[in-house]
């Protein structure tokens, strides 16, 4: 469902209809927040529940946890401790690219709720022509997502212990001694 069609219909129900949150604005503090917040998180919440269960039912079938179970492991740790960690690596990629989506779709959401913003920003800039606002929060945005990306990828290799071997020191020492067992061969 596209953010704006979510966010004109929480506005509806929960401002117009129901009279609890605010429909836009930013002058109620954190119940300001609330309607906007779901219109923005109701997207990525379902792509993450859904790649999470994917990458946990391929995972689940790996002889590795079959192994676990049949050490005696309680099948809550060879769940959250085993399977989730090595889920994790799609999950973060997912979440990562949706958390760039989530920025663009901030712009429509911001005017959705009359929330100040950089999406306001960069409209206000296009309506007046001012080429140099509009360059300035395009490139705030990629900064933005860039270091998303960096996080992401620094959580990769908290999430999987073979890649930080494979990038830290030891990764390269392994790297230099294949290269040269190669070279003998």
């Amino acid at each position: 469902m596209p953010n704006y069609w979510l966010g004109l219909m929480l506005a509806v129900v929960f401002s117009q209809k129901l009279n609890l949150l605010p429909s836009g604005g930013n002058l109620e503090g954190i119940k300001s927040l609330i309607l906007p917040a779901i219109t923005i998180g109701t997207g990525l919440m379902a792509t993450m529940t859904r790649t999470t269960r994917s990458s946990m039912l391929d995972v689940i079938r790996q002889d590795y946890l079959r192994t676990a179970r049949a050490k005696g492991v309680p099948e809550k740790k060879v769940i959250n401790v085993h399977a989730l960690r090595n889920a994790l690596i799609p999950i973060i990629t997912v979440v990562g690219t949706e958390m760039g989506k989530a920025l663009g779709g901030a712009v429509v959401t911001e005017n959705v709720f009359s929330w100040p913003g950089v999406g306001r920003l960069v409209i206000e800039g296009v309506n007046q022509r001012d080429t140099t606002l509009v360059t300035g929060c395009i490139i705030l945005t990629a900064v933005m997502v860039s270091i998303v990306q960096l996080v992401v990828d620094i959580l990769y290799a908290f999430a999987d212990p073979r890649l930080r071997a494979q990038y830290s020191s030891g990764g390269k020492r392994r790297a230099r001694a294949e290269k040269k067992e190669g070279v003998q061969a």
